[in-house]
């Protein structure tokens, strides 16, 4: 399910006002009050807190795992997944969906808190819920020792909730003295001591006119790499192809980026790197491909006369059943250890790529007026999709696709037959700039 929450902020003293008036356009209902003791689990250097994950253990509900999905104004938006069990082992299928940020470290407890919570329901006229408003009292331990408190008022939207739901209980709170806060989690608020472990794993160098080639090749690296775990979570689940596809999509331009800029690179390293992406590749290809081949199939069944459809829908099930196979295949290859070490050197990678000693092309401006640097850029001003990006621009041919994809989103809109034939000096030019 997917959890949306505004956070809030508030004075010490601060009560909840009486909510639920006619002018509200809401009911209220006070809960009892809830007492709550939760576990974190994190890796020692806390990757689940720095990617904004988080897995946790509640006595009575069972382990959650809480996946990124980004902001919504005030709200902030995550993949909510509940398993059963108790509090001795987080269960392998929770385990699961946090595999791309622990990869081969291990989980363990690294935060423990108590919560006083009064929940309040906020229901419509007839009595669908819109909200769940809570005021929470928490108190992080350390051992049997309070290590740090604090307060906070959530309110969580429920499913039928629209945001004009949302924008009336923040007023009303707002006038009691609460403060709209950043909608930061509990968990990364508990680790308040910890600011110098909490920076991003995977940082994207920011790109500029001085930019170098090794900053361009580890922007690539890094980008590639957050695009397939941010989906990985969700390959595993199995309810969006989309989600297949986009990872595909990450490890192909992975392997066409350390294509692009193998002269930098050590070639073994590369070599090796390359085939393992091009393995998993195989694995989301084959999943990948027989989704659209259901989809097109599915969308064109109804239209075929019953003799012919009787035969579609017998090859419908044996796709089917093929998929269900290719899919068994892919998460047996991602319960592997060398999945979880294909990910460890796709984070090591964007890091600090190996290059070659003493390259003099790593620290070129990928902006120079002289050599392929410049016939790269100008290939990118010329292919780029000026306002948008388009398909062909961004790719560039296999080897190009790095630099035209680059410039693309800063230039205004050029017309096809100028992008064409940027992409023809792109694929000429890129693979001399490494």
């Amino acid at each position: 399910m997917q959890e949306r929450e505004a956070k809030l902020t508030v004075p010490v003293g601060f009560e909840l006002p009486e909510l639920g008036g006619t002018d509200d356009g809401f009911l209220a209902e006070p809960q009892p009050p809830r007492r709550l003791r939760t576990t974190y689990y994190d890796t020692p250097d806390l990757r689940l807190a720095r990617w904004g994950a988080s897995l946790r253990h509640r006595p009575g509900e069972g382990w959650t795992v809480k996946l990124p999905e980004g902001q919504e104004g005030a709200l902030l938006v995550r993949a909510e997944h509940v398993f059963p069990g108790d509090g001795r082992k987080p269960p392998a299928e929770a385990v699961d969906l946090v595999r791309a940020f622990v990869r081969s470290a291990q989980l363990s407890p690294v935060v423990r808190m108590r919560t006083l919570r009064r929940p309040v329901e906020l229901r419509d006229q007839e009595g669908v819920p819109l909200a769940e408003l809570v005021d929470d009292e928490v108190q992080v331990l350390d051992g049997r020792r309070i290590s740090a408190r604090f307060r906070e008022v959530e309110v969580e939207l429920a499913e039928a909730a629209t945001g004009d739901v949302l924008e009336r209980v923040l007023d009303r709170l707002g006038s009691a003295g609460a403060e709209t806060a950043d909608p930061t989690p509990k968990y990364l608020r508990a680790l308040a001591g910890r600011d110098g472990q909490l920076g991003p794993e995977l940082p994207q160098p920011s790109l500029d006119q001085g930019a170098s080639v090794e900053a361009l090749l580890r922007h690539d690296l890094a980008a590639g790499t957050m695009r397939l775990f941010r989906h990985e979570a969700a390959v595993r689940i199995g309810e969006d192809p989309e989600a297949v596809h986009q990872a595909r999509v990450a490890t192909r331009r992975l392997r066409s980026t350390l294509r692009t800029f193998r002269k930098l690179l050590e070639p073994e390293w590369t070599t090796r790197l390359r085939d393992e992406l091009k393995w998993l590749a195989d694995l989301l290809g084959a999943v990948r491909d027989a989704d659209v081949m259901l989809a097109r199939l599915d969308g064109h069944l109804a239209a075929l006369p019953e003799s012919d459809a009787k035969a579609g829908r017998r090859l419908l099930r044996g796709l089917v059943e093929r998929r269900e196979a290719d899919r068994g295949r892919l998460l047996a290859a991602m319960g592997e250890p060398r999945y979880a070490t294909l990910l460890d050197d796709l984070v090591a990678a964007a890091a600090a790529p190996p290059l070659r000693l003493r390259s003099p092309d790593a620290s070129r401006n990928w902006r120079s007026r002289t050599g392929p640097a410049r016939r790269v850029r100008r290939a990118v001003g010329v292919c780029a999709a000026r306002g948008r990006r388009t398909h062909g621009a961004r790719g560039a041919g296999p080897r190009g696709r790095g630099r035209p994809r680059r410039g693309a989103a800063a230039l205004p809109h050029a017309g096809a037959r100028r992008r064409r034939a940027g992409v023809g000096r792109a694929r000429r030019a890129a693979p001399r700039l490494a």
